[in-house]
Parts: structure tokens; sequence; C-alpha cells
């Protein structure tokens, strides 16, 4: 049964990788954003960080009489005269939204650094350093709690600049370069939104200063996208260079509120370790003292925990007091007691008998090393049904950031869970447990993929009504997973989705409060 189940688990494997590839192949035929609703008033809606949409000055267009406007003018009929079959490619595939492609790009990066470093000869294990990013191991490791709150700073950050940016829209009034001059085709779907300061380039502005501090090694990549944003968008007819520039601008300017929380939100001390002294350890004694069997690393050599004070960062949508006695969950199971007998057994289980079915769930959704996480499976899942409503900019910008502070709130939750009752996993209690899917490094209580998946869940069903109990059952699903997979107990997978679910209802109180309606 052992061989045939790696059969099963290697074959699923290819099959998911497979279905990746094709769901990056359709990506790329997303059509041409061209909203339903054009969502004019999105500069009276709440931001998030910002106290006031008009917070951030942006100064009065040029001129449309000008001489300098008028040659701006001129650019983009060269651009338009001299494109490449190249820029056209590009441009369409910016055309789909400029929150959704940059979210496409934010999770190559998070797959790409999700990678545990190796050991050092003497069997200690190197820590990535944000001083020193190129040197090995490469900085970040983007593990599920580091791309929940990278996803969750760019996500805010690009609504904040997209409210700041439709606020001025209005206030200017300046109409699309294609509707100024019979001489430039709308290569784009055309719309009554004003066009300066352009809301594609307040999202690439805001985007490259906040992938500046998450991701430092890919700058250069980074900007070169940025580039090939710009270019499209003046190739599109929709914008002219002063749009661009003026949205640019904004866009940094309002990364840098984004960036200044991030370096104080307490992200810095989430590893434990300080000067070689393992301050975690207090978790293990805590546990230890109260008569339980701590967690321990399964690992060889033992690995440090991840981010063991990840609970203690400062989330976005309640207050640290709010985490500890609203959102908390209750404790485990005493390692002692029947419960935790039977359901390690029921662990045992789930782990010598394998099915087609419980194998294909496991791997589905296992995002584990070298994928987007399960932060980034849910951002794809909500990208795909919001290609289908035709929303706009700001719209796109503002579901996607709660769905993802949402998501980091609750890897902080659960991260604060994990540390604070410190529970082994079934097979450091029974070894005969065998798991189908990667061992993670860190307490077993609450599973993370559980309380990320409730929070999706809660947030993304108020968002898609059509869509809530189809989230919900994915939800389901996915914490069920781990259950399948031999490295969660029940109770971890249960209190998870509860805990999920309570974090994404703090999503919802936000959004009825926001003024950006549903």
């Amino acid at each position: 049964m052992k061989k045939i189940s790696i059969i099963l688990s290697s074959c699923m494997v290819l099959l998911i990788t497979a279905c990746n590839k094709q769901i990056e192949d359709i990506s790329q035929n997303f059509p041409a954003l061209n909203p339903a609703r054009t969502d004019v008033n999105a500069g009276t809606w709440k931001p998030i960080l910002l106290n006031t949409a008009n917070e951030i000055a942006v100064p009065a267009p040029m001129a449309t009489g000008t001489p300098d406007f008028i040659a701006q003018l001129s650019e983009i009929k060269s651009w338009q005269k001299n494109a490449t079959e190249a820029d056209k490619a590009s441009l369409k595939y910016w055309s789909a939204g400029a929150v959704l492609r940059w979210n496409e790009i934010m999770r190559e990066l998070v797959a790409k650094y999700n990678l545990p470093p190796y050991q050092n000869p003497d069997g200690t294990y190197p820590i990535p350093s944000a001083n020193n990013p190129l040197a090995y191991p490469l900085f970040p490791f983007a593990n599920p709690p580091y791309a929940a709150r990278a996803y969750a700073y760019i996500s805010a950050a690009q609504y904040d600049a997209l409210v700041a940016a439709y606020f001025y829209k209005q206030q200017y009034n300046r109409a699309a370069p294609y509707q100024l001059d019979d001489g430039i085709q709308a290569m784009v779907p055309q719309n009554a939104t004003p066009a300066y300061p352009s809301e594609d380039a307040v999202v690439y502005g805001v985007t490259v200063e906040m992938m500046k501090l998450l991701f430092p090694g890919e700058q250069a990549f980074v900007q070169q996208k940025a580039e090939e944003h710009r270019r499209a968008r003046l190739l599109s007819g929709a914008n002219t260079r002063n749009d661009l520039e003026a949205g640019e601008a904004l866009g940094k300017a309002v990364a840098q509120r984004f960036v200044a929380r991030a370096r104080t939100d307490r992200a810095g001390a989430a590893v434990g370790i300080v000067n070689g002294v393992d301050l975690w350890r207090e978790f293990e004694t805590a546990v230890t003292n109260q008569g339980e069997t701590p967690w321990i690393s399964q690992e060889a050599p033992k690995r440090p925990p991840m981010l063991p004070y990840f609970g203690r960062v400062r989330p976005f949508l309640f207050d640290s007091v709010t985490l500890v006695t609203k959102v908390r969950p209750g404790p485990p199971p005493s390692t002692k007691s029947e419960q935790f007998r039977k359901e390690t057994e029921e662990v045992l289980f789930y782990s010598q008998n394998p099915t087609r079915e419980r194998i294909r769930i496991v791997h589905f959704w296992a995002d584990g090393v070298g994928t987007y996480t399960p932060p980034g499976h849910w951002n794809a899942i909500a990208a795909e049904e919001m290609v289908k409503l035709n929303l706009s900019e700001v719209r796109w910008a503002r579901n996607m950031a709660l769905l993802n502070m949402s998501l980091m709130d609750a890897a902080i939750a659960c991260w604060d869970a994990k540390y604070s009752y410190y529970n082994p996993r079934p097979s450091q209690v029974n070894p005969a447990i065998k798991t189908l899917t990667g061992l993670p490094n860190f307490p077993s209580y609450t599973s993370g993929h559980s309380t990320f998946s409730g929070a999706a869940a809660t947030i993304l069903g108020y968002l898609i009504p059509a869509k809530a109990n189809a989230f919900t059952e994915m939800a389901k699903e996915a914490s069920l997973s781990r259950l399948y997979g031999a490295i969660h107990y029940r109770s971890d997978c249960e209190e998870g989705l509860k805990c999920g679910n309570a974090v994404g209802g703090y999503a919802i109180l936000r959004a009825q409060a926001d003024g950006a309606g549903n």
C-alpha cells in the first residue's frame, strides 16, 4: 500500500503541476478590463492608512492646450504608429487589469522565495537577512506568514493609492487622450473614468515601492515589469505621460505610509533568535511546566520553529487585545486526555488508509515549499472569480485588500495559537504515522490551512455572495486535507476554521463601513 501511495502521490503532483501551468496559460488570455460600473465615487471610500483621500497632494494636470501637452499626444500617436507585435502582446497582457497582473507577479515571487534554508555544516540553520538579501540564504524566506503579510501590505497599499487617485480624478476631470484627439486610437475599452492621475500608474508606483521592501533582491525585475506596464499604457491611448507621472508619484507617496507601518509592525522580531539565543524556548518551557508534551522539530538536524513570534505582529483588522480575548481559540485537548488519544488514532487511520480522492485533496491543497503558499492559493481562487465580475481597478483593489488583510491577520491569529499552546504533531506522538505531504516545522494547533481558508472563504463569500457556498466547501476541503495528510488532528482543523471565520468576520465589518457598498 505504501508503494501504491507513493506512486499515486507522484501522479497527483504531475497532474497538479499541469493544472497550474494551464491556469498560467489561461491568465495570459484574460479579457481587457471593462468595468460594469466605474465607481466614480471611490474617492469618498474609507482608506486603510491614509486619514483622507486627499491627504497627499496631487498637482493640477497640465493644460490640454499647451505645447507640452500636444507633444505628449503626439508621443502616443508615435507609439501607436510604430507598435510591434511584442508591444501589442504587452498591451493585451496589462489591459487585463493592473491589480490582477501585479497580484500574479507577487505570487510568482512568493513561490520563488518559498524555500527554507539548508543547514550549515555544524547543524545550525542560517537566517535570511534583509540587510544582505542577496547572500545565502536569500531574503526573504517567503513562508506562509511572510507571504500573507506581503500580500496584505501590497493589496492594502494599492487600495489606498487608488482611493486617492479616484479622488483627484473627480477633482480634475481630465478626459483620456483618445477622447481629446481623433488621431489617437482607443486600444482598450473606453469608459468615462477621468484619466488624470492614471490608475495603472498609481498601482505600479505603489507596488514597486512595496516590493523593494518585501523582495529587495528583485528590484531590477520589478522595475522591468513597471516599465512594460508604463509603455503599455502609453500605447493604449488611455493615458498621457503626464497622467502616468502623476499617478506614479502618488503611488510612491502612499507606499511610504505602508513602508513605515511595516517597519514597526514587529515582524522583524518574529524569528525569535537574537544573538544566537533561542528566545522561543520560553514556549517549550511553559508547556512542559504544565505537564503537557511540547512540540519538537522532526527535522534532522532539528530546525528552530518557523517565526515563533509572528503571533505578536500588528494586525490590520483588530488590535492585539482583541486577538487574545476574542480571536484566540481555547486550548487543544490535553496530550494526556482520551480525546487526544482518539484524535491521534484517527490520524493514524488516515495515514495508513489513503484513497485516491483523499490523496487528490491532500496534494491539491498542499501549497508547500516552492509554491505561492496557502494565502497565494486563495489569491488565485479570488482572482479567477473576480475576473468574471468586470470590476473597476479600485474595486479590484478593495476586494483584494480585504482578502489579504484577513489572510495576514489569520496568520497572526494562527501563529499566536500555535505558540501559545505549542502542541506536538501527530507523527511526533506516534512515529507509526507517516504523512502524505510535507511536515511543517512548527506546532500543530491550530491548522494554518484551516485558519487561512476559513478567513478567505468568509470574506470572499461576503464579496461574491453567489459563490459563498462554494467557498465554504473549498475551505472545508482545504481544512480536511491536513487531517487526510496526517499532519493535523481533527481539533486543529475544526478550531482553525472557526478562528479563520472569526477573522473573516472582522474583514466584513470593515467592508460594511468603508462606503464602497457591495
